[in-house]
């Protein structure tokens, strides 16, 4: 055989070697685990470790790669959750925030439309009553001043609301390319949000994942269950400062037009009525700690943007006196007067907070409120036990594929045998590899992802032993013999390689879930297998050939 170039022969030496380097963490998985967490919660601290933390730090080499393939949901464990989004809540608010604007154009021209007030109306629909219905053209002129030209792809065009009359009223609503927009930004806004939740709390490697219109998928591996998701996902965490139109303590109480009664979380049996157009929204705060207040007690201090402080100071100013009240879920969680202009931007939220409390709320403000509430279609909790059992079960199925390619190689071309099967546990471990050093994902299918690749990687092997076998029958030496099966086999084993990449790369692109597990391994063993089974088993064929030089070969 002509021999391998020396810096092929170092470069195929260097990626085994790391290859088995990378792959080692996964054989002490729990040890070096341990040793991740402990070095990440070590650097938030700053430095500060505790005993505990400390022992697991030195678990494992710091010399040594850490990296780790992430175990799915189902052989981990966790939570999984399907929610839709119910989006007509984001209409119905968006077109309610609209009409402050739309009260204030008419006032414009009060002297020629007269008085102004909003009519009743379904959800998602504003309707607006004038006095004199004569001068509805210059009212609707005015109202349709305010549309604003949507800048999507798709509502180029088009304008955000549609204005028409109905009698003695202006009609507001939003138009149907307004809908697409709002959709497909409520829906990214959704899963932002989400995902900085629950990477807030310290999960590993969620997914988090869009499907359909409305839908979202959440599996969180590593998590206690479905419910603690919950909690943390499907709080709306929607803080508004609302002016304050009276207290009372009777439920009964009509709040009257454009007002809501509110019960207060702190004050049992007490109830305030608030104006329904908040002041300022959570939408625009820009920071939320946990802090305590003068007394000492856990609270949550907040910094609004700069649009936000701005209204916030305006409001406070021309309001010294009177109470607002702070809002969190529909429910008042403070309600202080106004003793002087608050300028700054910034605030304290108070309460009956413990401390896990006030940090919990803080990092749902921090997260940013969801745009409309979720309602969960489907929800499962995956205990550790099963995750245990699906690795256990995958193992034995991984051994016992391993055991059947490599006794078939074995039986079917002797110490040839011997020699691919060298160059299958290099492409198992490198694919090990491959899948810490990215970040990728380990799951069920992912694992029969691993047994398909086995028997894919020895096929390239089997093309090129039945071609070598072809040229020792021809009368070839076992040198020329070996060189011209692997020459002449390389273009089929690169065909078929081909279009399995491609496979692998549509079934990532278009799948999800078990589907996407499946490709990733699938892929990356396609990749691995081109390598091992053409460079290694070579470098191994001609390594033997040269030092025993046999005058013939058994194939």
């Amino acid at each position: 055989m002509n021999p391998t170039s020396m810096w092929k022969r170092v470069l195929i030496f260097v990626f085994c070697g790391w290859g088995i380097l990378a792959a080692m963490p996964n054989g002490f998985y729990p040890r070096v685990e341990a040793h991740n967490d402990a070095a990440k919660a070590i650097a938030a601290s700053e430095g500060v470790a505790t005993p505990e933390q400390a022992e697991a730090l030195s678990g494992w080499p710091s010399f040594l790669p850490s990296a780790l393939m992430n175990l799915g949901l189902d052989l981990r464990g966790g939570a999984h959750l399907l929610g839709r989004v119910e989006l007509s809540e984001v209409y119905k608010s968006t077109i309610d925030a609209r009409w402050p604007e739309v009260r204030d154009a008419l006032r414009d021209i009060r002297n020629e439309v007269g008085g102004v007030r909003r009519a009743p109306s379904v959800d998602g629909v504003l309707r607006v009553t004038i006095a004199n219905p004569e001068a509805m053209p210059a009212a609707l002129t005015a109202v349709r001043a305010l549309a604003t030209p949507i800048t999507s792809l798709t509502g180029v065009g088009h304008t955000d609301i549609e204005v028409t009359s109905d009698g003695a009223d202006i009609v507001v609503q939003l138009s149907d390319a307004e809908k697409a927009a709002i959709d497909e930004r409520s829906m990214r806004q959704s899963l932002e949000i989400i995902r900085n939740r629950v990477d807030q709390a310290g999960t590993r490697e969620p997914t988090i994942q869009r499907q359909g219109a409305d839908r979202i998928l959440i599996q969180v591996p590593g998590i206690g269950s479905a419910t603690e998701l919950k909690e943390l996902i499907g709080t709306t965490a929607k803080l508004t400062f609302q002016p304050v139109v009276s207290r009372t303590t009777n439920p009964a109480t009509s709040p009257g037009a454009r007002n809501s009664l509110v019960p207060s979380l702190d004050e049992p049996g007490v109830y305030y009525v608030l104006e329904d157009t908040p002041v300022v929204t959570g939408e625009q705060l820009q920071d939320a700690q946990p802090a305590f207040d003068q007394n000492s007690n856990p609270a949550v201090s907040f910094r609004f943007d700069g649009a936000g402080g701005r209204k916030f100071g305006e409001y406070t100013a021309a309001n010294v006196g009177k109470p607002f009240a702070i809002v969190l879920d529909n429910q008042v969680i403070s309600a202080p007067r106004i003793n002087q202009a608050i300028t700054g931007g910034s605030g304290i939220i108070t309460g009956n907070f413990t401390i896990e409390e006030a940090t919990q709320l803080a990092v749902l403000l921090r997260a940013g409120a969801l745009p409309a509430k979720m309602e969960f279609l489907e929800e499962r909790t995956i205990g550790p036990e099963l995750g245990a059992d699906s690795i256990d079960a995958g193992k034995k199925a991984a051994i016992i594929g391993a055991i059947a390619v490599i006794a078939y190689m074995v039986l079917s071309y002797g110490i040839f045998g011997w020699f691919a099967n060298i160059a299958l546990i290099l492409n198992v471990i490198i694919m090990v590899a491959l899948m810490s050093s990215i970040g990728a994902t380990l799951t069920l299918p992912g694992i029969a992802g691993i047994v398909l690749t086995m028997g894919m990687a020895v096929d390239a092997n089997v093309l090129i032993f039945e071609r070598i076998r072809e040229e020792l029958r021809d009368g070839a030496s076992p040198a020329k013999a070996c060189e011209a099966g692997f020459n002449r086999a390389f273009s089929a084993i690169m065909d078929a390689n081909i279009t399995g990449l491609l496979t692998g790369i549509i079934m990532y692109a278009v799948g999800s879930g078990p589907v996407r597990g499946f490709a990733v391994t699938f892929t990356l063993g396609i990749i691995t297998s081109m390598f091992t089974a053409v460079y290694v088993t070579r470098l191994v064929i001609e390594i033997y050939l040269n030092r025993k030089r046999p005058k013939t070969i058994v194939v």
